[in-house]
């Protein structure tokens, strides 16, 4: 079907078939190459709007105060040494992680995947990652952490090492020319979209958040508190995004969907939970905030479980694991973020935002 306008004395055909040919050729990989970023239309409405929601959210680190925060890192009194070391971890750990993330987002998965609308998000997703970055140094420069002690922590601390090499290691498997339209190179593509979205940040980035959130909880640290609040909100979305992302990429080519592929990524998500877990134990004084170690570990292996079903695989444990610790599920479940951002992060979100979600909750 052919439209014409004319203009003054010239026409101009407008060929709706051939616009309807580049909305079929728009793919997760090996679609359309344009230059032009065209999104309409969008054929990946998810993406468009879990952009929208991320862009609603948004939030800079020195809006938040730091006074109370200063206060008590000051007060020889106020904290206990595992306290103190539980927050120079949190602060340390992510202060790096938080860039491994956005360049594996931003250098990897951006580059490779090829509808406008999923460089969109990926590039408000790598933006968050920023923020979280400059928070990180926000908090570092407030209460006065030597820089060098962050850094060192990612290279004399065992357990976070083997953290980092577990997933360095498969982005660097991407950096490269790959040709995409071989199986074994959408297998590396998918597993690496697998392993950052559900098993780094859906899962091994939870034992640190659950820590500064047990101090949060106990009215100590309220800005960095706030802070991990509002990171947390982010990374349930990246946590979608790249959820769905490993979907669509699976749907589109049926080919990696193999018995052996999927029982390659469970033994993946094994063992993030088994790095996590042992990163726990040697790094964390979960006792120091009032948690069992048991039921600390516990919580780790119901968050996997969440991630593979989201992901249509088996769970590791059968899906017998409960959620042993109540008050952390009102503050991590996705379900329930909502809920738990009624306060202060709220101030973040455009009006239009809240309405929507004051809709949604009727």
């Amino acid at each position: 079907m052919q439209k014409s306008f004319q203009v003054g004395a010239k026409t101009f055909v407008l060929d709706r078939s051939k616009a309807e040919a580049a909305f079929a050729a728009k793919k997760v990989i090996n679609g359309r190459e344009t230059m032009t970023f065209n999104l309409l239309p969008l054929k990946y409405q998810w993406a468009y709007d879990l952009y929208r929601t991320m862009k609603a959210n948004h939030w800079e680190p020195e809006d938040v105060p730091m006074g109370k925060d200063i206060e008590q890192w000051r007060d020889d009194k106020a904290l206990s040494d595992a306290e103190r070391w539980i927050i120079r971890m949190g602060i340390g750990y992510f202060s790096a992680a938080e860039g491994i993330v956005g360049d594996n987002v931003q250098h990897v998965v951006r580059e490779l995947v090829t509808a406008p609308e999923l460089k969109l998000v990926l590039g408000r997703h790598a933006h968050e990652e920023n923020i979280h970055a400059d928070s990180l140094l926000y908090m570092i420069s407030s209460l006065g952490i030597n820089p060098h002690e962050c850094e060192a922590m990612f290279e004399d601390v065992p357990t976070i090492v083997r953290k980092n090499e577990f997933v360095t290691r498969i982005s660097k498997d991407l950096r490269r020319d790959i040709d995409l339209t071989l199986s074994e190179n959408k297998r590396l593509l998918a597993k690496n979209i697998f392993v950052f979205g559900q098993c780094m940040e859906g899962t091994q980035f939870y034992g640190l958040f659950g820590m500064i959130l047990s101090l949060y909880r106990q009215n100590k640290f309220p800005g960095i508190g706030s802070m991990f609040r509002y990171t947390l909100r982010d990374e349930s979305n990246h946590i979608e995004v790249f959820r769905n992302l490993f979907m669509d990429l699976v749907e589109e080519n049926r080919d990696i969907w193999t018995a052996d592929f999927k029982e390659e990524l469970r033994q993946t998500m094994a063992e993030a939970v088994q790095l996590e877990k042992d990163f726990i134990r040697d790094c964390l004084p979960v006792n120091a905030v009032g948690l069992s170690l048991e039921d600390f570990l516990t919580y780790i292996d119901f968050i996997a479980d969440r991630r593979l079903e989201g992901c249509g695989l088996a769970t590791l444990t059968g899906g017998t694991v409960k959620n042993p610790l109540p008050w952390l599920a009102e503050m991590m479940d996705i379900k329930k973020e909502q809920n738990f951002f009624e306060g202060r992060v709220t101030e973040y979100q455009k009006a239009s935002s809240l309405n929507q979600a004051n809709d949604d909750d009727l």
